[in-house]
């Protein structure tokens, strides 16, 4: 998809435009997962949970395809491929941390066992 095509498809409030790069359970979790570095498919699969591999296969075109990560092949037998966050990927950082620190508070003030979440 080209820059022009993305702007154009994307809504006009800043908050709406930033739940579409991110709004699916999954994506928020894959993001969590390569904040420490970069990952085999294998790793993120088992990592992010009880995730199809199809699902998390869309998943990870659509966030290279808006380009948040990075999706790098190596010429081994067999091919090795690794993801990894762009610089717009690691910008989502504050934000994946205002959500741990809001869901810690939650868990908190309704006193939810860990376990549960």
């Amino acid at each position: 998809m080209t820059e022009a095509t993305a702007k154009r498809k994307l809504p006009a409030c800043p908050v709406e435009t930033t739940l579409t790069l991110i709004g699916d359970k999954w994506k928020v979790l894959i993001l969590r997962d390569l904040m420490t570095g970069k990952k085999r498919f294998g790793e993120l699969k088992r990592s992010v949970g009880n995730v199809s591999q199809k699902v998390l296969t869309a998943q990870l075109r659509a966030m290279e395809e808006s380009g948040l990560i990075d999706r790098t092949v190596y010429a081994e037998v067999p091919p090795r491929v690794e993801y990894s966050l762009t610089e717009l990927g690691r910008s989502l950082k504050p934000i994946l941390d205002a959500m741990k620190s809001w869901g810690e508070g939650y868990k908190a003030s309704v006193d939810i066992p860990a376990d549960m979440g």
